[in-house]
């Protein structure tokens, strides 16, 4: 039985990371990455730190949606469409059955009573501190996912959350109608009478749900986390959450009308439960979209787990400081578009976090500098003629230190100190003098040298 489980295991890691992946057709390799994403996705959620957050956010949006429907009305009440905030809430609730629909008319009274013309200074600046928190929470749940340990600053955290609170209903309700004066267009109606193409506007008419779902969930996954996503993994992870959104919302529907014990157990208390649970089913599938997401931009984090995070050693860290250094003073001298910590991760191979590691390392020797806040690029902080290569390592050997452990009291030994001598010796003679400038110059020399050479083969072929 032993030996049975030991090749099962062994053909599903082959399956899951082949060896000669270039070598495979194009279908193998996107089934094995697909396979990859959902290990990934599963082992993530097993380690219970996503549903954990999901639970936090449960939390927080109990305290947060009234303030933030109440913002949300006053907008739309400007343009004359708030009396559409009670079916939007109906139909986003509409897993819960009836019992849905009463909770968004418990809701819009709640907001009802909410005159934020009458809350006064106070008043105002605490409902919109609540919303803000609410955004913020969701942020640091995206962060995690994506390995950032950065938030945004305070300033550009109010100003983006704001707008999307302001802005962001204005687009959903102008996509709502123009998707229903589309549907109930009479060119549809007339295209609806023939008889296969009837059968195509109810299935097209099926679909746009999703799809409105669909891209809701990207601009969520572009927008929140705190770095640059891509357009192409972002619609991947909505795709996938949005399709499981409005499948579980069929299925809790389900649950609900079948559960008629829990209201006998729980009476009044059975919809509160109800809604949180459906909720936690949310906030749950939007974490495990971005966690796609995530794995999609960031295929070098696919074998490795949280959990099997550990500090790589002094060898390696000084190799990766050379090559981030090297490879973004290379684009500095070619002028071309600054490095990225997710660039630069993807194409050294290594999982982001470590790659971050090294950039924040780099950069509080003030060896690099960002361009710009949130997510930035990073350039040379020195002159390139200047900085040598021994520089570096001595910058990422330095600081390290913590609490007594100090230099000047460690116990003096002749051997020891001359071996260290014997290596520091060794770097000022082959290193000392080599620059930044240099290294770029002989990488950009021996990519022409590759190049030539291809070009022989290829004439004498």
């Amino acid at each position: 039985m032993y030996k049975l489980m030991m090749e099962w295991k062994a053909v599903a890691l082959q399956l899951l990371w082949p060896q000669n992946i270039d070598s495979l057709p194009a279908w193998k390799l996107s089934l094995s990455r697909m396979l990859q994403v959902s290990f990934a996705v599963v082992r993530d959620f097993l380690e219970g730190q996503l549903t954990l957050r999901a639970m936090s956010l449960v939390y927080t949006t109990l305290l947060s949606l009234v303030p933030l429907l109440a913002l949300t009305f006053s907008v739309l009440k400007g343009f004359g469409v708030q009396n559409q905030l009670e079916p939007m809430l109906v139909n986003t609730m509409s897993a819960l059955g009836d019992q849905g629909a009463e909770i968004a008319r418990q809701i819009v009274s709640f907001v009802d009573n909410i005159k934020v013309g009458v809350l006064g200074s106070l008043g105002l600046g605490m409902l919109i501190y609540t919303v803000i928190s609410l955004l913020h929470k969701i942020e640091k749940s995206f962060n995690y996912i994506w390995h950032i340990d950065h938030e945004r600053p305070l300033g550009q955290r109010f100003s983006e959350y704001l707008s999307v609170i302001l802005v962001g209903p204005l687009l959903i309700f102008s996509a709502l109608g123009m998707t229903a004066s589309l549907m109930s267009s009479a060119v549809v109606d007339v295209v609806s009478t023939v008889p296969m193409m009837g059968f195509v506007v109810e299935y097209i008419g099926k679909l746009i749900p999703y799809g409105l779902v669909i891209i809701a969930f990207t601009f969520i996954y572009i927008f929140m986390p705190n770095t640059k996503v891509k357009v192409l993994p972002a619609l991947i992870g909505g795709t996938v959450a949005g399709i499981a959104w409005e499948t579980a919302g069929w299925a809790f529907g389900t649950f609900v009308v079948n559960s008629g014990s829990y209201t006998a157990i729980y009476s009044g208390f059975a919809i509160l439960i109800m809604f949180m649970i459906w909720l936690f089913v949310s906030w749950l599938i939007l974490l495990l979209g971005t966690s796609i997401a995530f794995y999609c931009q960031y295929p070098g984090h696919l074998g490795v787990g949280r959990k099997d995070k550990k500090a790589i050693s002094a060898l390696m860290t000084e190799k990766l400081s050379l090559l981030v250094m090297f490879f973004i003073g290379r684009h500095y001298y070619r002028h071309e578009s600054e490095w990225q910590v997710g660039e630069l991760a993807n194409w050294l191979g290594v999982p982001l976090h470590v790659t971050q590691e090294i950039i924040d390392k780099l950069h509080d020797c003030e060896l690099i500098i960002h361009t710009s806040e949130g997510s930035p690029p990073y350039v040379p902080a020195q002159d390139m003629e200047t900085l040598s290569g021994k520089q570096i390592l001595e910058a990422v050997r330095s600081g390290d230190e913590e609490g007594g452990v100090m230099p000047w009291r460690l116990p003096k030994e002749p051997v020891v100190d001359q071996m260290m001598q014997a290596t520091d010796d060794a770097i000022e003679q082959f290193m000392g003098q080599q620059t930044l400038k240099d290294m770029v110059i002989a990488g950009l020399d021996d990519e022409l040298n590759a190049m030539d050479k291809s070009n022989l083969s290829e004439k004498r072929i």
